[in-house]
């Protein structure tokens, strides 16, 4: 649970961060992470299309830079786009001016007002400088497609466990989690579905 939902105690270090939205409503935010890459972003752009759901991509610059056709296609389909830095960096490794400058870089493609960082993390400072222009989005869910060590019946599983009302759910559009998403994917919709919850995109 420590990985799939965090504590509140890791929430109080970035506050006023996103991790979860409305308790009130019936209702769930799904995003991705990682991509624009053609080997996965036009396949869950198909499944999001044939189930009627809108989500958040959180891509990172230098994807965009390469796949600017992919960028378009998640735009023109109504779904949102966060900035993920332009090269995936961590804010731990690098000094706030090159984080920052990195985030600056990516939006001058991307032109969103959401930004999710990299694995999570980064210094407090940076958050606090990235604040000022953006809304920082963690999650409340992370399924772990990513893992090697977890399989698609998994990711399902961690839908299932800890999603609730407002849950910010976090799958990858990356090579790593594809081949577990083309069955993990539509069967959390559906279950989310089957449970009532709404879509909705963040804002």
């Amino acid at each position: 649970m420590f990985i799939e939902q965090p504590y509140v105690f890791l929430r109080w270090l970035y506050p006023h961060a996103l991790w979860r939205m409305s308790r009130k409503k019936k209702a769930v935010f799904l995003t991705f992470d990682d991509g624009p890459i053609p080997e996965a972003t036009p396949y869950i752009l198909d499944i999001l299309d044939r189930y009627g759901v809108k989500a958040t991509f959180f891509m990172v610059g230098d994807n965009v830079r390469k796949y600017p056709d992919l960028y378009e296609m998640v735009v023109s389909r109504g779904h949102r786009v966060g900035n993920h830095t332009f090269n995936h960096i961590s804010g731990f490794r690098h000094s706030n001016d090159e984080y920052i400058a990195n985030a600056e870089k990516a939006n001058r493609l991307l032109k969103t007002n959401l930004f999710r960082p990299p694995h999570g993390w980064m210094r407090l400072l940076q958050f606090r400088l990235l604040s000022k222009h953006y809304r920082v989005v963690m999650w409340d869910v992370v399924t772990r497609d990513y893992s090697r060590h977890v399989s698609a019946e998994q990711v399902v599983r961690n839908v299932r466990k800890y999603t609730r009302n407002g849950s910010i759910i976090t799958f990858h559009d990356s090579l790593k989690s594809i081949r577990k998403l083309e069955t993990a994917l539509p069967e959390s919709i559906e279950w989310l579905k089957a449970q009532g919850y709404e879509f909705k995109l963040l804002e």
